[in-house]
């Protein structure tokens, strides 16, 4: 069984993350184990603090309206093993362990499946 594990962040670490005029920034979710993308999300300072708190994926649903945290109706959890913010604080990389079948919603293990070619 997989554990969470939460981060606690270096000082001025969030308040160094840039929201967008949403209050929103884009979240990268990858392999901790294998690099590949898995999905990308949108968290707020809140989510972005469940996060770190709790050592599982929170987001913030648009369409929704409300916080979700990864895996807890479809069983298919992810456990944030490190956590960063880019060169400009306004996109976040969680490095995750994937339980279950995957980060899709459709089942398959990444967002990113459906290719142009």
């Amino acid at each position: 069984m997989t554990v969470a594990t939460p981060i606690t962040p270096a000082p001025g670490a969030l308040e160094s993350v840039v929201f967008n005029a949403d209050g929103l920034v884009p979240a990268i979710v990858q392999d901790h184990d294998t690099g590949a993308v898995l999905m990308l999300a949108w968290m707020d300072d809140e989510a972005l603090r469940r996060t770190l708190a709790t050592g599982r994926t929170w987001f913030w649903s648009r369409s929704r309206r409300e916080y979700w945290c990864k895996g807890e109706t479809s069983g298919d959890r992810q456990y944030v093993r490190e956590a960063y913010y880019d060169c400009d604080g306004d996109t976040l990389l969680i490095k995750v362990i994937q339980e279950g079948r995957g980060a899709c919603h459709t089942g398959e293990r990444s967002c990113f499946f459906t290719s142009f070619g």
